[in-house]
């Protein structure tokens, strides 16, 4: 089952040419971090204030107010010193990005990024941005690693690298290509996946990883997102939503912005644009508390954060979505 797997998801995903099942995202993340540093010889990265690539001490870093700043830790048990290799910038921030090329001039081993942000609320990049990178990590000798863990087999078959049309290094997928089961992976060109034993010298390995009943309902999952139609239902009940939400908050004189690509979605109680964490947090965080437990009162339980991005599903319905929309429409005049 783990190679029948394996061998789907090289054919749907670009950058993959090999791939190592692990149990969770965060293994698969904490994983592609090891491969970027034993290929490269280099021990710095960078990654993107407000993205989340799981509980990883390396991960847990906010960006400083300087784009050259060293991660501080945001968690207690993560020591300094096992962050002070992380760098943050801004995200669709490419000058900045750049700037930290610059400063740690043969010392970045890679980029880690969400190419679509699902946590900190849905962000969509720029893609002058996504190609930014890929340019200057290849002019760098960095590895460019899209974390797919939300986007991958969501926003197209092929994920987000395939939407955008932008191949990196290395990708990172989640507990989609498990059909929601206890599953991770890391893959990418076969020179650098060749550096994980036992074909190379870094060790990786998990008891349960590739377990038989993850890799079955993968296949099974996969299987159904590749008959025809499928992304089309998701890209329209998704646009419906979104669409018919903005429309209810803005008759009700509420400021909110968001959007979607495919069965990817999100919104702000902010004017927006909303281009980076930054500008995310200038929402109504309150308001959203308040949406969101009259929307749960009716109902409709969405992700309890403001920055959060939400799914839909195949399962859902036209009528799902009246039933949303009627809901908020409710919820928006009471606010």
């Amino acid at each position: 089952m783990q190679n029948d797997l394996a061998k789907v998801v090289i054919d749907a995903v670009p950058s993959v040419e090999m791939v190592r099942f692990v149990s969770s995202g965060t293994e698969a993340c904490l994983s592609a971090l090891r491969v970027m540093r034993a290929f490269t010889g280099r021990t710095k990265i960078i990654k993107f204030e407000g993205c989340y690539h799981g509980h990883g001490d390396a991960f847990l870093v906010q960006a400083g107010s300087g784009v050259i700043t060293l991660g501080l830790p945001d968690s207690p048990g993560v020591p300094a010193a096992v962050t002070a290799p992380t760098l943050c910038a801004p995200y669709n921030d490419l000058d900045a990005v750049k700037a930290l090329f610059a400063a740690h001039k043969g010392e970045i081993a890679g980029v880690i990024l969400e190419p679509v942000v699902g946590n900190s609320g849905f962000i969509v990049p720029d893609k002058a941005f996504l190609q930014g990178l890929r340019d200057i990590t290849r002019q760098e000798g960095a590895l460019l690693c899209f974390d797919e863990v939300m986007t991958g087999f969501r926003i197209s078959y092929g994920g987000a690298q395939q939407h955008w049309g932008i191949t990196p290094d290395l990708t990172t997928m989640g507990k989609v290509i498990g059909g929601g089961l206890p599953v991770g992976a890391y893959g990418g060109r076969k020179d650098i996946m060749s550096v994980v034993a036992p074909a190379g010298p870094m060790y990786q390995a998990g008891t349960l990883s590739g377990n038989p009943l993850a890799m079955t309902a993968g296949l099974h999952t996969l299987r159904i997102l590749r008959k025809p139609g499928s992304y089309e239902h998701l890209d329209r009940v998704t646009k419906r939503l979104i669409t018919g939400l903005l429309d209810e908050a803005h008759k009700a004189g509420h400021a909110m912005c968001g959007g979607s690509i495919s069965g990817m979605f999100g919104f702000f109680f902010t004017e927006g644009p909303v281009k980076n964490f930054k500008d995310a947090a200038k929402s109504d965080t309150a308001k959203f508390g308040r949406f969101h437990r009259g929307m749960l009162e009716r109902g409709v339980y969405l992700a309890p954060s403001q920055f959060e991005a939400g799914f839909t599903s195949l399962a859902h319905t036209d009528a799902d979505v009246d039933a949303t929309i009627a809901a908020a429409r409710e919820v928006f005049k009471k606010l």
